[in-house]
């Protein structure tokens, strides 16, 4: 590693946490430009698009392996164009190369590693490879790019052509009736993946997956389902209680390597934990279980001291090594565990299951827990409280002996769209345990995107940071932004941030829409143009940027009676909602907007001096189907127009244009709105 040091290439002057890790390589990386596109064109060389994140473990493995080593260098230096791309910090590229090599190979991840004509459009592709087998396989291609041209552009060609092709959307022009059916049909279909066991899905790798437990909580809140609504309890308690949670710090990792969420992929991403906060803040609501109480805390205390500026915006990870070695920040020998834990040992080690359970390798331990409280009190012959107090200060030193160790990575770059979604997330938790501070936490991010994201024309930046603004915003961007505007006026009732939604909503029109089919494009029309432009619509570990705005747009039309909002939103739905049954964790996102379609959709208005104060008392309850506007005295919005009545505060509860009689009383509304 010392020896690749010496090296600099042009990835130097970049601010990209993972691009300055690749900055000594020997390898010439150069990042995505006009000069690196144009010099590709200029000798005719093929280019190799080399895609990840800072945070990503294969990554790193194939850097030390193969970008690290001077032989691996001097090929690749040789006949090809060298570009490393950052995929939180464009997105765009990302998906248009993990289309391509999908549709070659049947999978994806990363690190991805495409290679392509000097235009840009791709011939081969692959995930991570092995030193010998990378050297093997760029040394045939750059033989076939040579020596058979028209072999390479006839494939390139076809697989252009076929990326085209497998993301058309078409406009539905006949509007298909939505039905309680379609979403009864989503749960029979999905519920043959659930594992009955650990929750989630019967498979592994195992992600949290948000907006499908979003989803699910709102389906049985539609359609009560005993059997779904054990499936949502297992899900949540087996994730919060297995290795996949830091159990001492707070906190989700991206996923577990197995089925029963124990060994986590150890990166802890910002756009995970804030997307789970919101979702343990709504079963919350529904279930006033402790546990999911004591997520929401602990993550957000882990995201505030870890990913947090002190002017109150977040970073985006935190990397899954540390010293070289994946989650050796986080695992613990049984003598390590004995020494801080002294003699209450016998109590962690039934708590947190160092024994055969908890065994991970190599002598280490992940902390994760199965067993009740109240068995272990039965198994010690202990009172809860007596354990519930161990454990706690059994946390805070281990949580000070771990603080001595050499933490993992911190990518301190800042994403719009990842601070967004953590707005949110705060505003949820705020509104299911009545914090105060997460709404100053949730402001003051709302602050900071207006002050350094915000562009004078009205139009996003993607990324931040060392005080520099740069990337063009995604539709990502303005989706999770304009949502998270939206809630902040619901919460505080300050007309600004409904502004800034709305207008962050029209740049969308201008700029992204596609009006052949209703939907939005993923990139800006000021963008220079890649080889496709991408219209993001199934919903993943984020939800798709179209479902995003398309929920966002369905709730603006109500606050703002804007019928072109509300037409908007249902083409989109019209556009997917043949794949939603079929394909239900895919379309999770667009899921909750079909119940929206389907339930009653209610419009609170809550008006007088008091109307804080009930509105946070209304909101400890789960009610989605609804959109809440606030405000102290008089208004001219729509909602609020000639509601106001000298000291009292009333809320009145309205759907479909008809409201129900006003009320002083939070527990009528209410019950007005579970009718």
């Amino acid at each position: 590693m010392e020896e690749a040091r010496m090296h600099n290439n042009q990835l130097i002057n970049e601010t990209s946490p993972y691009l300055l890790q690749h900055a000594h390589n020997p390898v010439d990386w150069r990042p995505w430009n006009a000069e690196t596109l144009s010099l590709a064109k200029r000798t005719n060389k093929p280019i190799i698009i080399s895609i990840g994140y800072s945070a990503c473990h294969w990554c790193h493995v194939m850097e030390h392996e193969s970008f690290e080593d001077e032989l691996v260098a001097e090929l690749m230096n040789r006949h090809f164009i060298c570009i490393k791309v950052d995929r939180e910090e464009r997105p765009d590229i990302d998906q248009v190369y993990m289309s391509a090599v999908q549709l070659m190979t049947g999978q994806g991840g990363w690190p991805l590693n495409c290679v392509a004509l000097p235009d840009g459009r791709p011939f081969y592709g692959g995930t991570y490879f092995k030193r010998d087998q990378w050297m093997n396989v760029l040394n045939q291609l750059a033989d076939l790019f040579k020596n058979n041209y028209p072999k390479v552009l006839e494939y390139a060609e076809k697989l252009t052509k076929g990326m085209h092709q497998s993301e058309l959307i078409e406009k539905v022009e006949e509007a298909p009736t939505f039905k309680r059916e379609d979403i009864i049909s989503t749960i029979e279909e999905w519920s043959k993946s659930f594992d009955p066991e650990n929750g989630g899905p019967n498979r592994a790798p195992k992600f949290p997956m948000p907006s499908n437990l979003e989803f699910l909580m709102y389906a049985n809140y539609y359609a009560p389902n005993a059997k779904l609504e054990a499936h949502i309890d297992l899900t949540l308690e087996k994730m919060a209680k297995g290795g996949i949670y830091d159990q001492i710090g707070g906190g989700f990792a991206r996923y577990s390597v197995d089925p029963i969420w124990k060994i986590p992929h150890f990166e802890k991403m910002l756009y995970d934990n804030a997307q789970l906060i919101s979702v343990y803040s709504k079963a919350y609501q529904l279930k006033q279980n402790p546990l999911y109480k004591q997520v929401v805390n602990q993550t957000i205390h882990f995201i505030t001291t870890t990913l947090m500026h002190p002017e109150g915006y977040f970073y985006s990870a935190l990397d899954a090594d540390s010293e070289g070695k994946e989650g050796k920040y986080y695992i613990w020998t049984k003598e390590e565990l004995k020494q801080v834990a002294g003699e209450d040992f016998k109590i962690i080690e039934q708590y947190y299951h160092i024994n055969s359970h908890g065994y991970w390798e190599n002598g280490n331990y992940i902390l994760m827990r199965n067993l009740s409280i109240d068995e272990i009190s039965n198994s010690l012959n202990l009172t809860k409280k007596t354990i519930e107090e161990k454990v706690n200060s059994f946390n805070q030193r281990l949580l000070i002996e771990r603080k001595k160790r050499v933490a993992p990575g911190l990518d301190d770059k800042t994403l719009t769209s990842w601070n967004a979604l953590t707005i949110s997330g705060l505003l949820d938790a705020y509104n299911a345990l009545g914090e105060s501070r997460y709404l100053e936490l949730a402001i003051n991010c709302g602050k900071f995107i207006i002050s350094k994201l915000l562009k004078v024309d009205g139009s996003l930046w993607h990324s931040f940071k060392n005080g520099q603004s740069t990337i063009q915003g995604f539709l990502e961007d303005y989706a999770f932004t304009s949502q998270a505007f939206l809630q902040l006026f619901e919460n505080t009732g300050n007309q600004k941030w409904l502004t800034h939604a709305k207008s962050l909503t029209n740049y969308c029109y201008t700029n992204f829409y596609d009006s052949s089919n209703g939907m939005f494009f993923f990139t800006d029309l000021q963008d220079d143009p890649l080889i496709s432009r991408k219209i993001e619509y199934m919903d993943n570990v984020i939800p798709a940027s179209n479902s995003a705005l398309a929920l966002t747009l369905f709730k603006l039309g109500h606050v703002l009676a804007e019928e072109k909002h509300l037409i908007t939103s249902k083409q989109m739905l019209e556009n997917v909602h043949h794949q939603i049954n079929q394909f239900g964790s895919a379309f999770s996102n667009w899921g909750i907007l079909l119940i929206h379609h389907l339930k009653p959709f209610y419009e609170v208005a809550i008006i007088g001096k008091d109307s804080k104060t009930k509105y946070a008392s209304l909101m400890k309850e789960y009610i989605p189907n609804k959109v809440v506007v606030i405000a102290d005295t008089a208004s001219n919005l729509e909602l609020l127009k000639n509601r106001f009545v000298e000291n009292k505060t009333y809320l009145y509860v309205c759907t479909n244009k008809t409201c129900n009689q006003p009320t002083e009383s939070v527990k009528t509304a209410i019950e007005q709105l579970k009718k």
